[in-house]
């Protein structure tokens, strides 16, 4: 995922995240502890914007040289978990959102070890189901297990892409 990728150790965006939020969000080996970064963002939005103007732009600058080297006719998937937050909607020909229930989703992040409050606290920062949903073109059901959900993707590539 290409938010990971550039804040990734000895990349511009890890150097401007430690500078903006200290030495704590970072590991031992030096890259970033995204837990502890978790924790000051998603407890403050002022700093959940900052991180967010550090990244996006890294983000954009990065899907747009991914862009550019892929060849002729390629189809490009672009996974976007914040796409209602990042202010780039209609860029795209076509939008799937994968959705879950709120509570689907809160159980989730708390069988990942996120306290409940926590997992509330992060969904809150976010865009709510209702603007998610509004931005689909697509929307693939994410309630049940893995399985259901590759099932479910498998079945719109072949009706997009294949069929």
């Amino acid at each position: 995922m290409l938010a990971r990728e550039v804040v990734g150790p000895g990349t511009p965006g890890l150097t401007a995240v430690r500078e903006a939020f200290g030495e704590g969000v970072l590991s031992s080996d030096g890259s970033l502890d995204r837990g502890a970064l978790a924790a000051i963002v998603f407890s403050d939005s002022q700093a959940l914007a900052l991180l967010n103007a550090i990244t996006h732009p890294l983000i954009a600058q990065r899907s747009s040289a991914l862009l550019a080297a892929a060849p002729e006719g390629a189809v490009v998937v672009y996974e976007i978990p914040l796409l209602a937050e990042s202010g780039r909607v209609g860029e795209w020909d076509l939008v799937v959102v994968v959705d879950a229930p709120d509570e689907v989703r809160v159980a989730r992040l708390v069988a990942r070890g996120l306290s409940e409050a926590d997992a509330r606290s992060r969904m809150a920062a976010q865009a709510d189901r209702e603007s998610r949903l509004a931005l689909a073109d697509v929307v693939v059901d994410n309630s049940a297990g893995p399985d259901e959900l590759a099932a479910a993707v498998d079945s719109l590539w072949d009706r997009l892409v294949v069929g």
